[in-house]
């Protein structure tokens, strides 16, 4: 009878499961999502929740588990399954300044000065920088991270159309730069870039030159770009409801969706009080079921982004294609307010989410809340690229005219350095690519290469002071150049990087002699430093603007006309302002 008791418990042991809960958390004590965990009794693999959660089924009482993220330590622990189990991850050694906030352009040893805070509303944006004069013989050796965000421009335009000055946290001359496309020219050779410089005179300070850098990106052909997996996310909340948000990336989404070929593929994640997915993954032949779910949404509930962001992305995954282009399509005003809401938060989260290898494009729309900060985090940390839309105009170039552009990579983790000649410059500074406060004050230096699309032209531009202008000519030759750039980059999904290296010619040329298109790149320069309100600009008036501008812009281009009227009503603007705060002196 003990014998059959004994044996009956053996049986019963043996047939026992046993429920292993807990969770993982980072050494400040947040949940970490997608940890795999392995059960070394059984060796299959399970992942951690949204949470950091999980909860995994074993015959044994007492087990194993190992525990592995990327950029973390792995960690292997003992557990009882009949215990609560919480597993602290170490981030590794190497990935300590990874979250940290990271430098748009840096010189080397050398310290810049910070500003005061700008407040708008309840619209939020990172308080910037600008770059100073810098001197060559002591810090010869400048980079910055290139992009093709353009949302600054479309963003000052709202402003400006409501008569309203602009944040100068707003201004991101660079981006001004990107919107036109300016001095576009074809790699040769089915080269990947095409690197172009010119030296010329400055027209707002007759002492100094300017020095236009030129970067062309090859235009894929669409016809022969392989299949597309895009996944919309879409915001759906309460604060999405205005004749400006919703309705107007509805209108947006619908024209987009018209251009998708039959080999791609769309989905749609919703997020307005609950997260879930709108439209099962569906071929781009089958546009007018797309269209007809794009045109049924409506607005409601709050902002749950954390857990939006999430779902996308593991969508993303499942439908992951690896010889096309993946990319998640964030449409939004920024104003998360529930789960991760920070800057700092939402940087963490995509960080981990751009390993997948889906890149992420965001779409800001709407005023009074908008969260610019928010979405230009995700965008750079996520792989990809930022505009702004402020009407249906905009909406069409962004996602039709320019699709090529704004959807399709052909580099990535994009990053310049220039060396400059210290016999011929002596003080030089980069105009735009400006920083965020809080990583000018971070000794650590750290800067994250962009993203560059398909057909782009990207033009930097740095104020010279010369050593001797005589040095400036034809007449006198250094094999050096003026500077010398070399530009690292990579191509999308491969970790290889690749270098290109030019030489910057120092022989200048009269600003009236240069090309038309730079010329009204400067026009565009001055704008931005000008509604900025930056120091730098002071001795130049709105007329000399808009005089350059009149000049050199392209009559049938409709963005260039338009520019003149925006030159137009900021003068406006400004002026009033500026006779207005006389009058209360």
């Amino acid at each position: 009878m003990l014998y059959i008791t004994f044996l009956f418990l053996a049986v019963l042991h043996a047939g026992a499961q046993y429920y292993i809960r807990g969770e993982v958390k980072n050494e400040k004590n947040q949940p970490l999502a997608n940890v795999k965990i392995i059960l070394h009794s059984n060796h299959l693999l399970y992942y951690s929740g949204a949470s950091g959660d999980f909860g995994i089924t074993t015959k044994s009482l007492a087990d194993s588990l190992s525990f592995t993220l990327d950029g973390y330590e792995t960690k292997t622990v003992k557990i009882n399954a009949d215990q609560w189990q919480t597993v602290n991850l170490k981030i590794l050694p190497s990935n300590v300044n990874r979250n940290r906030p990271k430098l748009i352009s840096v010189t080397k040893n050398f310290n810049q000065t910070s500003k005061n805070r700008w407040f708008v509303n309840n619209e939020t944006y990172f308080q910037l920088v600008e770059n100073e004069y810098v001197t060559a013989d002591k810090f010869p050796n400048t980079g910055f991270s290139l992009n093709v965000n353009k949302a600054s421009y479309s963003n000052i335009r709202r402003f400006i159309n409501m008569g309203s000055t602009v944040p100068p946290d707003a201004v991101r001359t660079e981006e001004l730069l990107n919107y036109f496309n300016l001095h576009r020219r074809e790699p040769e050779n089915n080269e990947v870039f095409k690197i172009e410089s010119q030296l010329s005179s400055c027209p707002w300070d007759e002492e100094k030159q300017l020095l236009f850098l030129n970067i062309n990106a090859k235009k894929l052909d669409l016809n022969k770009i392989p299949p597309s997996n895009f996944v919309f996310l879409i915001d759906v909340s309460g604060s999405m409801d205005m004749p400006n948000r919703l309705p107007l990336l509805k209108a947006a989404f619908q024209m987009f969706v018209k251009n998708l070929r039959a080999i791609d593929t769309i989905s749609i994640v919703t997020y307005g009080g609950t997260v879930g997915i709108w439209l099962q993954p569906t071929g781009g032949a089958e546009k007018e079921k797309i269209i007809k779910s794009i045109e049924e949404l409506e607005a409601r509930g709050d902002t749950p982004g954390e857990a939006a962001i999430m779902t996308a992305y593991q969508l993303a995954r499942s439908t992951y294609n690896k010889n096309g282009s993946n990319r998640v399509v964030l449409a939004t005003d920024g104003d998360f307010n529930v789960g991760l809401t920070s800057e700092k938060a939402m940087d963490e989260l995509i960080t981990k989410e751009r390993q997948s290898g889906v890149f992420l494009t965001c779409l800001g729309v709407g005023m009074g809340n908008f969260k610019d900060s928010k979405l230009e985090t995700l965008a750079k940390r996520g792989n990809g690229n930022y505009a702004y839309l402020d009407d249906i105009n905009e909406a069409e170039k962004v996602l039709v005219k320019e699709l090529t552009q704004t959807f399709y990579a052909v580099a990535d983790d994009v990053y310049m350095n220039l060396q400059f000649n210290s016999k011929l410059v002596k003080q030089y500074r980069l105009i735009g690519f400006d920083n965020k406060r809080d990583a000018v004050q971070d000794s650590t230096i750290d800067i994250e290469g962009g993203e560059i699309g398909s057909g782009s032209s990207v033009l930097a531009v740095f104020e010279i002071v010369p050593e001797d202008a005589k040095l400036l000519t034809a007449d006198f030759n250094d094999k050096n150049g003026i500077a010398k750039l070399s530009m690292r980059y990579s191509l999308c999904n491969d970790t290889a990087h690749k270098v290109m290296e030019y030489i910057c010619s120092q022989q200048s040329i009269a600003f009236t002699d240069l090309d038309n298109e730079l010329q009204f790149a400067t026009a565009v320069t001055m704008f931005a430093l000008k509604v900025k309100q930056s120091k730098y600009i002071k001795e130049a008036d709105w007329l000399q603007i808009e005089t350059i501008a009149t000049a050199a812009h392209n009559q049938n281009d409709f963005l260039q006309t338009e520019f003149l009227q925006m030159i137009d009503k900021a003068k406006k603007i400004y002026k009033s302002k500026k006779g207005k705060k006389r009058k209360d002196e």
